[in-house]
C-alpha cells in the first residue's frame, strides 16, 4: 500500500485516483502528525510526501520516519510545486527522501519510480531473509550478495538512465523519444521483477512454502505457449521442435510451473549461445511411461566436471561468471520443481558443442503424493 501525504485534499482525490486506476493500493493523510501516526499503525511500502505542508513540513516527517527501526526502509518521493531550487531538493534527500519530483510531473514516470522503489525494498528484504536461513559459509554469503548486488544493480542502473532521458525528452516535447525511453525502462523493470520472483521462490523452497497447483493440461499448448513466451522476448532466434504428435496428450502437474522450468531452459539455451540463432525443443514419449522435453542449444557447452553442479543453488560456471548474467539459483528452482512432480532432470554438454538440458515427469503420477 502507498500512502499519500498532502495538505490539500484535491491533491489527494487526483493522485489517489490516478494510482488505484494503475492497479496500487493507496492510503491518505491530511497532516505530517497524521501521517506518522499511520506509519506507525500500518505497513506501506512507498510514501509520497509534499514538501509544504501546515505543521511539520515535509522534511521534517521525512526525517522522523527514517528515524524509526519500523519505518526507516519505507522509499520516500517528495511532490513539491514551490520548493524547487537546488536547496531544497538537496534537503529532500538529505531527510531521508529517495526521489524529489517537481510539480506538474509526468504520470507515467512517476508510476515507474514508484514500481522500481517497490521492488527494490522487496529485493532487499528477500536477500536478507535469503542470508539469515542460510548456513552457507562466510565466504559464500560474501560471494552470493556480491553477485546479487551487481546483478539488481545493472537494470535499477538503466531504469535510472532511462527515465532521466524520458525527462529531457518530455520538456522538449519529444514524445516519440519519451515513449520509447519509458518502454526500455519497463523492460528493465521486468528484469528487476524477474530476479525478485527468483530470490522469493528460492525462499519459500527453503521454507517448504513454494506453492503449486496439480490439474490435468493438454502438452500441445503448453509448449505453444512456452515458445511463442520466448519469441515476444527474442523475437530473432529460430525455436525448432521435434517429436510425436501430441494431439489430445494430457498430463498432469503445475502448469506454470513447468512453463517456468521450461523458459528458464530456454533462455538460457539463448543466453549462453549468443553466436546462434537455433534452439531445439525435442518431445519424446519414453517406454517407462513418461514424457521426456529436451532443449538444445549450440552454444559455448560445459566441462564434465562442472556439470555435477549445474542445479546446486547459488552454482555459477566460474569462466561464464563474468560473461553472463545470472543469481545462480535458476536451474536450483527448476530441479526443485521438477523434484516435486516426481520426476528428474539433467544436462549433456560438452565444451565448445552446445548442451542439452531435459527433464522427464511421469505420464501417470501418483497424484495422492503430489498433492
Amino acid at each position: 500500500m502507498i500512502l499519500i501525504v498532502d495538505d490539500k485534499p484535491e491533491n489527494l482525490i487526483a493522485l489517489s485516483k490516478t494510482l488505484d486506476n494503475r492497479g496500487f493500493q493507496t492510503d491518505t493523510a491530511l497532516s505530517g502528525e497524521e501521517a506518522l501516526r499511520k506509519v506507525l499503525k500500518n505497513i506501506y511500502e512507498l510514501i509520497i510526501l509534499d514538501v509544504q505542508m501546515p505543521g511539520m513540513d515535509g522534511f521534517e516527517v521525512a526525517e522522523a520516519i527514517s528515524g524509526y527501526s519500523k519505518t526507516a526502509d519505507i522509499p520516500i518521493i517528495f511532490l513539491s510545486a514551490v520548493n524547487v531550487s537546488k536547496k531544497f531538493i538537496i534537503k529532500g534527500y538529505a531527510s531521508g527522501g529517495r526521489d524529489y519530483l517537481v510539480k506538474p510531473f509526468d504520470t507515467d514516470i512517476l508510476v515507474l519510480k514508484i514500481r522500481t522503489f517497490i521492488l527494490l525494498n522487496q529485493v532487499q528484504q528477500s536477500l536478507q531473509t535469503e542470508i539469515e536461513r542460510s548456513k552457507l559459509a562466510e565466504s559464500k554469503k560474501d560471494e552470493f550478495i556480491s553477485i546479487a548486488s551487481h546483478e539488481l544493480k545493472t537494470p535499477l542502473t538503466s531504469v535510472k538512465g532511462y527515465l532521466q532521458l524520458a525527462e529531457i525528452s518530455l520538456k522538449k516535447q519529444r514524445i516519440d523519444q519519451a515513449q520509447m525511453f519509458l518502454e526500455r525502462s519497463s523492460k528493465q523493470v521486468d528484469k528487476l521483477n524477474n530476479l525478485v520472483a527468483d530470490l522469493l521462490d528460492t525462499t519459500k523452497i527453503e521454507s517448504g512454502k513454494l506453492n503449486f497447483n496439480y490439474q490435468y493440461f493438454e502438452v500441445a499448448p503448453f509448449l505453444e505457449n512456452a515458445i511463442d513466451n520466448i519469441y515476444q522476448s527474442y523475437p530473432n532466434k529460430k525455436i525448432q521442435t521435434c517429436g510425436p504428435d501430441l494431439s489430445g496428450l494430457r498430463i498432469y502437474g503445475d502448469e506454470n510451473r513447468l512453463e517456468q522450468v521450461l523458459l528458464n531452459y530456454l533462455s538460457n539455451a539463448i543466453k549462453y549461445a549468443p553466436q546462434s540463432d537455433e534452439v531445439t525443443v525435442e518431445v519424446l514419449l519414453l517406454p517407462e511411461k513418461q514424457l521426456q522435453i529436451s532443449v538444445t542449444d549450440h552454444g559455448i557447452g560445459i566441462s564434465a566436471d562442472r556439470k555435477l553442479h549445474l542445479f546446486e543453488k547459488f552454482y555459477r560456471v566460474e569462466e561464464t561468471s563474468n560473461r553472463f548474467q545470472g543469481l545462480g539459483i535458476g536451474l536450483f528452482i527448476c530441479a526443485e520443481i521438477i523434484k516435486r512432480h516426481q520426476g528428474t532432470y539433467g544436462v549433456e554438454s560438452e565444451t565448445d558443442k552446445g548442451s542439452t538440458f531435459y527433464f522427464c515427469i511421469p505420464l501417470t503420477p501418483i497424484i495422492a503424493e503430489l498433492n
